[in-house]
């Protein structure tokens, strides 16, 4: 098997300092660990200028994208790190599956209006990454074995050369506002448990969008975000015409290494405390909700059976049920489900089986996603969607896409939702909502 090179370079905490470099190179993109305040977060993996970019047509079927992603992959080729190194991708895939990516996997109905025109699904094939490690301390260049050596020596002087410091601004042009009024958003309580009370379903994940205009720079936006609210899964992905994925998620959906698989869902959420004691309460009320227990239950057990479908019969377990999670803003109940793949099956083949992420669906899943596709009044596009990276080897991670922004056509966009149940209250519901997106609106009020 082929090698790949690797480059060293001084070490950063802070990816921005490197991704500087690249931040208007065509397919620019960052997969984030949110280090040094984020706790959990091991690598920060950057790259541009990808060989070639893929997008879902919109008559295109999931298993035809997946395959053609999986196509050219094996046209880079499959290679492997040098002994010693433990770094998580040596070429690949990079990129986002939207929430409506699984239109294209299941039958759904089409009646959210598709207003912000994004594609259901952009990767781009990278020949090269800048990979920081926080737990070794190192950054480094990977390079496919596939990258001439001209342009592996143009990207070690690119990194090499301190970068100017920017002027860009961003800025909202009015308000962050709701697309839904306090009304219609009970309403659409109310009849999520008329379905629940009717037996179609269990549980639905119910979301609501926030919208601004704005003008200026996406990448300054992030970087604010980056430091009022650092997680594990944050991510920055251009688009065309100056949009951009900001991403500051703390929820892993699949992760595979070694054909071994987990996804940790997120299910349950209180606010931080305003002092130690209110925010040790918050927590140990979450921890012993029966209510929030019973919903993260109900979404471990769908993640069970969705995994089960790639996964070698017998090896999906629940190593972890009901663990506490805490982030600038929230307290989150975490659980974790973990397999090992089938002879046979690989990484898109789970996604395939899998995707869009139980935590924002509901149960059972499809019957939840077409309650949400008749109540949201929008498609929800990137928002629980996912940021991939897959690599020549297998090697996968991904997040859900909450915490979420798109900004695109001169808009900011932002979503907040939560699972809804048979005892739901509706006004702790949509409390919750604003909960979760408050630290993304402030900071952006604050540019």
């Amino acid at each position: 098997m082929l090698t790949c090179s690797v480059h060293p370079l001084p070490y950063r905490a802070n990816p921005a300092e490197y991704f500087a470099a690249i931040r208007h190179a065509p397919g620019a993109v960052l997969l984030d660990s949110g280090r040094p305040a984020a706790e959990r977060g091991r690598y920060d993996l950057l790259s541009a200028w990808p060989h070639t970019t893929l997008t879902v047509s919109h008559d295109e079927s999931g298993s035809d994208f997946l395959q053609r992603l999986r196509a050219n992959l094996t046209q880079l080729g499959e290679a492997d790190l040098p002994a010693g190194y433990e770094l998580p991708f040596a070429g690949g895939l990079i990129g986002y599956l939207s929430y409506d990516f699984g239109r294209h996997l299941e039958h759904m109905p089409h009646l959210a209006a598709d207003d912000l025109h994004l594609p259901d699904a952009r990767f781009g094939l990278y020949a090269w990454a800048l990979i920081s490690d926080h737990q070794a301390q190192t950054s480094q260049l990977v390079f496919h074995p596939t990258l001439a050596d001209s342009e592996q020596q143009r990207l070690i002087t690119l990194f090499g050369q301190p970068v100017a410091d920017s002027a860009a601004i961003f800025k909202l042009n009015g308000p962050m506002a709701p697309d839904l009024t306090a009304e219609a958003y009970r309403q659409a309580i109310v009849r999520i448990q008329d379905y629940i009370q009717a037996g179609d379903c269990y549980q639905v994940n119910f979301a609501q969008r926030f919208r601004a205009p704005c003008i200026g720079d996406p990448w300054v936006a992030y970087c604010a975000l980056r430091e009022a609210c650092p997680t594990p899964f944050s991510g920055f992905q251009s688009l065309p015409d100056d949009g951009a994925v900001l991403s500051l998620s703390p929820e892993r959906f699949v992760h595979i290494s070694k054909r071994q698989v987990e996804t940790r869902p997120i299910k349950g959420t209180r606010p931080r405390g305003l002092t130690p004691e209110e925010d040790a309460a918050n927590a140990a009320e979450l921890l012993a909700s029966p209510k929030d227990r019973a919903e993260n239950l109900m979404i471990v057990d769908l993640l069970r059976n969705d995994l089960g479908r790639t996964c070698r019969t017998g090896s999906v377990s629940v190593p972890e049920l009901f663990s506490l999670e805490s982030y600038p803003n929230v307290h989150h109940l975490v659980s974790s489900v973990i397999g090992e793949l089938a002879d046979g099956k690989d990484a898109l083949d789970l996604i395939a089986g899998s995707f869009p992420g139980g935590s924002i669906t509901g149960a059972p899943k499809i019957r939840a996603m077409q309650i949400i596709d008749e109540l949201e009044p929008t498609r929800r596009g990137l928002y629980c969607g996912s940021l991939v990276y897959l690599d020549v080897r297998g090697e996968m991670d991904s997040s859900i896409a909450i915490r979420s922004l798109l900004v695109k056509d001169g808009q900011v966009c932002c979503w907040g939702g939560g699972g809804i149940v048979a005892d739901s209250e509706w006004e702790a519901e949509y409390q919750e909502s604003l909960t979760k997106v408050r630290v993304l609106l402030e900071t952006l009020d604050g540019l």
